[in-house]
């Protein structure tokens, strides 16, 4: 694939907030950021990197018509919602809120470390519906080598069901991997590094920076050294 088939969004360019509790960095327009040429990736439109102090977190707040899907990188986040869901999810594990037609939560760092979370937003098919969430555990070993859907609209067996025609999955690659995603016609993708260097269709992308890939067939993942990496990759609709 040609190198200008890969936009590499690197970790200094992107949008930053830093609160007294949380220090966080926007791979796309978010808040009160409005960058030019980041306005989101297809549906893709919010992916957070959020490092949340101990004992605090996100206060009680809103939400509608939207995918959210939360992936735990280190610690854990606690999850409260007005419907009477509770529930705490770990490192390596994933939450999916579907907003629906309207939902109240709050998502606290219970713990005595810092929690480390991506919290990706993805627009539904539909708006409305009834306000769901769910979690479940993804064992990192469960994905050595492999791409594994963690959260999905297209029916993937063991995914946490998303309403959107799209698919998040997460992969450990160990030094001399590589993994190949085929990505359908007129799909986007957003790959992000959770730890460790790749080559994305030949392009070097270190953690945490982003890989937004489009009009290609295939995107090839190679791990860049002898460092182990880990990785999530977001396939959606424009």
């Amino acid at each position: 694939m040609e190198a200008d088939m890969v936009d590499i969004r690197k970790f200094d360019d992107h949008p930053h907030t830093r609160l007294p509790w949380l220090d966080a960095y926007h791979h796309f327009n978010f808040g009160p950021h409005r960058h030019v040429g980041r306005n989101g990736w297809g549906s893709l439109l919010v992916w957070n990197d959020d490092t949340i102090d101990p004992h605090t977190g996100f206060d009680l707040h809103g939400h509608r018509d939207m995918e959210i899907i939360t992936y735990v990188r280190e610690g854990a986040i606690t999850h409260k919602d007005h419907l009477g869901n509770e529930g705490r999810t770990d490192a390596g594990d994933v939450q999916v809120m579907s907003a629906g037609s309207g939902i109240q939560h709050a998502e606290h760092n219970r713990e005595n470390e810092a929690t480390r979370i991506f919290q990706i937003w993805i627009a539904p098919s539909e708006a409305g519906g009834t306000p769901q969430w769910d979690q479940a555990r993804f064992p990192r070993e469960d994905r050595s080598g492999d791409l594994v859907a963690l959260a999905s609209g297209q029916g993937h067996d063991g995914a946490l069901p998303i309403r959107a025609d799209a698919a998040v999955y997460g992969a450990t690659l160990k030094a001399g991997d590589s993994i190949t995603h085929t990505l359908g016609e007129g799909r986007y993708a957003y790959l992000v590094p959770a730890k460790g260097d790749v080559l994305v269709n030949g392009e070097r992308i270190s953690a945490r920076e982003g890989a937004a890939l489009k009009d290609v067939s295939d995107i090839r993942v190679e791990v860049a050294g002898d460092a182990a990496a880990e990785i999530l990759l977001a396939d959606v609709p424009a």
